[in-house]
């Protein structure tokens, strides 16, 4: 490793380590692949603030919460490819026929996997519709609940058990994996330093609740995963089209320029906007998932690099202020490994 490359790795841990104490998270990683090799691997912390919590080490498994949508979104991808997706323009009621109201008219299945569907629900669980579909951008999880439900529709099967035959199995990924039942290697999470951390547990793997549990190497591998076009050891692991449509820009133009893009549920770089969370130096095609609890996917494919960070603290980065600190971390990325910055 270079000297300004090791200088700035270092300043990246110094980050991570400055913001799990700043958010009182228990436990923080950081892996870093550069040219499909290890330049950073380290762990710190406890898996929660009990005084006799595991420390964090390599097999230590994160509650990843909503970057789930990035594994949710390589299954949506597979249906495309299997055919039984005709297009991402195919409206909802096409497949699900629950949704031929109102609600559900014009929304497509672009609109539900760029969170551009423009629905929500309210406090007592109704579906209210906030803007035409495709006209706008807000994150709301019930576009993923309803991909989620199309999925098993389509394979009579839940997208985690999916990925587990097609991906997770012949790439050898035994630290991914949707939670039912405690083991000693699951980070706790944090809501309050002073109360109780949760387990983060489900009561099914089929990926209808946010219990996937994932360690910091192989979050990374998911990325380089996708950064190598679907090849894993030598082998054509995912077919390279389904890569290219999950991490490709997906949606539509918005007439709000500083609305963020989307491939299938991951943010990607286009020209940089004010609202993503990719920070403005990150080059182009670069794309990023996140979760409440902290966790973090960067891949920018231009400079062959994939960053995991983990943290364990719901609304790890303090709020309205999350845009913020997600764009300065992949801003500090990118200075650090672009050539002469």
């Amino acid at each position: 490793m270079n000297p300004s490359v090791a200088r700035g790795t270092k300043e990246l841990i110094s980050w991570v380590e400055e913001i799990k104490d700043k958010n009182e998270s228990s436990a923080a990683a950081l892996y870093i692949l550069k040219d499909g090799e290890v330049v950073v691997d380290h762990y710190s912390g406890r898996h929660s603030h009990e005084i006799n919590a595991r420390q964090v080490q390599a097999d230590s498994q994160f509650n990843v919460a909503s970057a789930r949508k990035s594994y949710l979104g390589l299954a949506v991808s597979y249906a495309l490819y299997d055919k039984h997706i005709e297009s991402l323009d195919d409206p909802i009621t096409a497949y699900m026929s629950e949704w031929d109201s109102p609600l559900g008219k014009e929304m497509t299945i672009r609109h539900l996997v760029t969170h551009s569907h423009g629905l929500d629900v309210d406090t007592e669980g109704n579906c209210f519709r906030e803007f035409k579909a495709g006209t706008n951008w807000v994150y709301r999880n019930i576009g993923v609940e309803i991909m989620t439900e199309l999925i098993h529709k389509l394979y009579g099967k839940g997208f985690p058990q999916l990925l587990e035959e097609r991906v997770f199995s012949p790439a050898g990924l035994k630290e991914t994996g949707w939670r039912t039942e405690e083991d000693q290697n699951l980070v706790h999470i944090i809501e309050a330093r002073t109360t109780p951390a949760l387990t983060g547990l489900g009561t099914n793997n089929d990926g209808k609740e946010k219990n996937l549990f994932v360690s910091p190497r192989e979050f990374a591998l998911w990325g380089q995963l996708h950064l190598q076009m679907g090849r894993m050891n030598g082998e054509q692991v995912v077919p390279r089209e389904v890569i290219e449509i999950s991490t490709s820009i997906q949606n539509g133009a918005y007439a709000d320029p500083s609305l963020p893009d989307n491939g299938l549920f991951w943010y990607v770089q286009g020209a940089p906007r004010s609202k993503s969370e990719i920070g403005e130096r990150v080059p182009r095609a670069a794309y990023q998932i996140i979760g409440v609890t902290g966790p973090t996917l960067l891949v920018i494919p231009s400079l062959n690099v994939v960053v995991a960070k983990m943290y364990n603290k719901r609304y790890n980065y303090g709020g309205k202020n999350y845009l913020h600190y997600l764009r300065e971390f992949s801003n500090k990325v990118s200075d650090v490994f672009t050539p002469g910055s």
